[in-house]
């Protein structure tokens, strides 16, 4: 009966952190309509900083692969040849951060037309992070001859949160804004051999912000909740 107590334990408290352990908000404001045709494309930049770091390649190429789809109908150009086509104007320190310098930047020789050429009509300012809030708990872990094991139980807090900004080309203004925060706890049980429950924040706020950019762009009411 007592080597089952571990099993039953963990039958137990598995339910607990798998229900309840993130908590998700969508926000979208639009300024503009969106409608992107099927010979247009989409990029996605990092948001300029003056301290720190932005979103992280990772999260950007995520959030393309989300707002492109599974059968690729929104094409999402890559941020890199973007930047390169248009060198040395979307390059830091001379990118501009407000949609009214699209203007000035259109206006010099050739940039417009070296922007059509990319079939680029939105430009995604992806800004924010993921990080640790809060954690708590104990967990020790030891070996022996013949015998190892962990026993106690840590647990932590991370939240994902993001903000896209979504400028429209053709018309060089600012269309609107989604954003997204995720929250969730992740735990570890140590029962003989330590148990991770984990929370996949990050990528549940990659989920939902390209699901729901996708939704934007294409011209679709807001399904933000």
């Amino acid at each position: 009966m007592n080597a089952r107590l571990p099993l039953l334990t963990i039958a137990w408290l598995t339910p607990l952190l798998l229900c309840g352990c993130m908590r998700a908000r969508v926000d979208e404001s639009r300024e503009l309509a969106t409608a992107i045709g099927a010979h247009e494309s989409v990029v996605i930049l990092a948001k300029p900083q003056i301290e720190g770091a932005g979103a992280e390649d990772e999260f950007i190429d995520c959030v393309g692969k989300r707002i492109a789809g599974r059968n690729r109908s929104i094409k999402v150009e890559s941020n890199e040849t973007f930047a390169d086509q248009l060198f040395p104007w979307f390059e830091p320190g001379t990118v501009p951060t407000r949609p009214e310098g699209l203007t000035a930047v259109l206006a010099q020789p050739g940039v417009s037309e070296q922007v059509a050429s990319t079939g680029v009509r939105y430009i995604v300012w992806l800004d924010g992070g993921t990080r640790k809030t809060d954690s708590g708990g104990s967990l020790a872990c030891g070996a022996a001859p013949g015998a190892a094991g962990c026993i106690g139980f840590g647990w932590w807090e991370k939240e994902a949160e993001y903000e896209a900004t979504v400028w429209d080309l053709k018309q060089a203004k600012s269309v609107g804004s989604v954003g997204t925060d995720v929250t969730g706890t992740s735990a570890i049980i140590g029962l003989l051999v330590p148990l991770p429950f984990i929370a996949r924040v990050q990528g549940t706020a990659c989920d939902r912000l390209g699901e729901q950019l996708r939704s934007f762009l294409s011209g679709n009411a807001s399904g933000a909740g």
